[in-house]
């Protein structure tokens, strides 16, 4: 648990700790939100790829797509496709 200080313009420093759990690094956008109990920061990044996965599991898996490479591999096939147009 970490602590920060709100300032006057409602500014506060995220401690180092928790960016770097975040992955958080200058410029990052983190969102902030309500989950009904507690206020929650997260890296908009992160929730960004955890909702697309979420997503797209049912559509990965009528592709056949199971591993990272399965994923990579359909991409370079994709680009390929598309250059040789």
């Amino acid at each position: 648990m970490e602590l920060a200080t709100v300032t006057s313009k409602g500014q506060i420093t995220i401690p180092a700790s928790v960016r770097k759990e975040l992955r958080l690094k200058e410029g990052s956008k983190v969102l902030f939100f309500n989950n009904g109990k507690d206020m929650v920061i997260q890296n908009s990044v992160a929730m960004a790829l955890e909702r697309a996965q979420e997503r797209f599991a049912d559509e990965a898996a009528a592709l056949g797509l199971k591993t990272d490479e399965d994923v990579i591999q359909m991409i370079k096939e994709f680009r390929a496709a598309r250059k040789n147009q």
